[in-house]
């Protein structure tokens, strides 16, 4: 039965088709609604009803955004204040003198593994107040760290001539090999930048001691070039730049190249100018990413007059405790800023580049 009825949906089926073909068309049955047997009164009246019904579903829908919405702002905002709790108390002490910093807080220095006298577990004694506001607003430590004494400023200077050739070093290294990666179509390509992964995913620590031979051998151990030099062929940048200059459509490299236009040109004019947020997430992340850094110093550079400002930091000890709030807050300056000034770039690379 089941066959017959098939058969005979197909004939049909193939009857339309015929008459369609010949342009013969056939009036179909005409379907009555309900709302052919209302009265105009009715109509009104089930249309009033469906309003109602309609416009409570949207009330309800909108209560349950706006609570929703509310519940994830909450969130939000508390781990924004358990974020900037830190940097908040950081600003704070600094202008605090050691003194009241050690009243404030000694009972935590106290309880910390140095001082404890056995190797057990050791806990706080009492309560330990945070002050908001410091009783007596001081600048002696900001003067002792940036005039009476220089090491800060070397240090710092330090940091700068290590971190601004790296950023930039690696932007144009990192730029130059994710084009190449984007234009080069064979099946070499993917087994390269599989081994660009695979180096990228390997973390640093592990590469700290062939650098440290390597820079043995090229006789530039204890140098800023120790530095400098694994730093600018680091493989993130040119992975993330590589995900994005992917993204470029074709058509504007073949309409490039129907004009008349070099490799240089389309990487110049085209490559790069596409590719401009994604530069400028890249140069913000670096800096704060060598702007921190500390094994590598510690490791490659054994004279202390050229370790960075962030190993200073470490190094700074107990009775100096309002020095190193003040540093800790110079420190934090120009990330900040720098985030500050490219946070658009920054949200705006990362979300184009497809990575999560």
């Amino acid at each position: 039965m089941e066959d017959q009825n098939r058969q005979l949906i197909r004939e049909r089926r193939r009857m339309q088709a015929t008459l369609a073909r010949r342009k013969v068309f056939t009036t179909t049955e005409k379907f009555e609604s309900r709302f052919d047997h209302m009265t105009q009164e009715e109509k009104d009246a089930y249309f009033r009803k469906e309003r109602k019904r309609a416009a409570g579903v949207l009330a309800r829908r909108n209560v349950f955004t706006k609570i929703a919405m509310g519940f994830g702002v909450a969130i939000a905002i508390g781990l924004a204040i358990l974020a900037l709790v830190p940097i908040f108390y950081t600003f704070i002490n600094s202008f605090m003198s050691s003194a009241e910093i050690k009243d404030n807080y000694g009972v935590v220095f106290q309880s910390l593994s140095g001082h404890a006298k056995d190797t057990g577990a050791t806990y706080l004694d009492k309560t330990v107040v945070l002050r908001m506001v410091p009783e007596r607003v001081t600048l002696e430590q900001y003067k002792t760290l940036l005039f009476m004494s220089p090491t800060y400023l070397l240090k710092f200077w330090n940091s700068v001539i290590m971190v601004v050739p790296i950023v930039l070093g690696q932007l144009v290294v990192s730029s130059l090999a994710a084009y190449s990666f984007a234009r080069y179509r064979k099946r070499r390509r993917e087994i390269l930048f599989f081994s660009y992964v695979i180096l990228m995913l390997m973390p640093f620590q592990v590469t700290l001691v062939p650098n440290y031979m390597i820079s043995e051998n090229l006789h530039i151990l204890n140098t800023f070039w120790a530095i400098i030099l694994p730093g600018v062929f680091s493989t993130f940048s040119c992975f993330l730049l590589t995900k994005y200059m992917r993204q470029i459509p074709s058509s504007y490299i073949e309409a490039a190249k129907l004009d008349g236009a070099t490799e240089w040109q389309i990487f110049t004019q085209i490559a790069l100018p596409t590719c401009k947020s994604a530069i400028f997430a890249m140069a913000i992340l670096l800096f704060i990413d060598y702007w921190n850094m500390v094994e590598q110093p510690l490791v490659l550079l054994t004279d202390d007059q050229k370790q960075p400002l962030s190993v200073f930091l470490s190094q700074i000890n107990e009775a100096e405790i309002g020095i190193a709030f003040a540093a800790s807050a110079l420190y934090m300056i120009p990330a900040l800023l720098i985030f500050l000034w490219g946070e658009e770039y920054l949200v705006e690379g990362i979300s184009h580049s497809g990575i999560k």
